[in-house]
């Protein structure tokens, strides 16, 4: 029992070292990322399975951990996140009506939030000269992906659409080369 005790007190060091590299207090993101790829490499390496489990738990979310340094770190929690996000959301439930902002938000978010926000940083019309440089803008990729994939998803459902959907994908696949 005791050992197991010892064991555990072990973890909750490692576990309270990770959460020291996430608190943006008094430390550069630059640091806190170092920090944070050293222990999970220390922890990956250990011979321990719980500590492996660490590791690899750090490298699944680490990714998106250090992104945005000096603009996200004032959100402390997912109801600071949500918090973030409530006025564009508000904007959307405004448009269509509905309690939930739908999925145009999640799908389209890489570009409308900034649009939706756009009001708050600059409260008078936008000129045109202000306008002018993003006329060829262009939404990224992953964004025009999901338009996509919901596209064809809502035709898919549709008993009206379905048949020539599929009659389409055959075609398609018909006309591919083979592999």
């Amino acid at each position: 029992m005791r050992v197991e005790q010892e064991k555990l007190r072990e973890y909750v060091k490692d576990i309270e070292a990770i959460a020291a590299t996430l608190e943006p207090v008094g430390v550069s993101g630059v640091e806190r990322h170092q920090e944070f790829q050293d222990l999970m490499g220390r922890l990956a390496r250990d011979a321990d399975p719980v500590r492996q489990q660490m590791g690899a738990v750090m490298n699944s979310f680490g990714a998106g951990l250090f992104v945005g340094e000096g603009i996200f770190e004032s959100l402390r929690d997912n109801l600071d996140l949500e918090r973030w996000f409530r006025l564009p959301k508000s904007h959307e439930r405004r448009i269509h009506g509905h309690r939930h902002a739908g999925v145009r938000i999640v799908q389209e978010g890489p570009t409308l939030v900034h649009a939706l926000d756009a009001h708050v940083a600059h409260p008078e019309p936008f000129s045109m000269a202000e306008l002018l440089p993003y006329r060829a803008a262009r939404a990224p990729l992953c964004q025009q992906q999901a338009i996509g994939r919901r596209r064809l998803m809502r035709r898919a459902r549709s008993t009206k659409h379905r048949p020539l959907l599929l009659a389409d994908l055959e075609r398609r696949y018909r006309e591919s080369p083979e592999v």
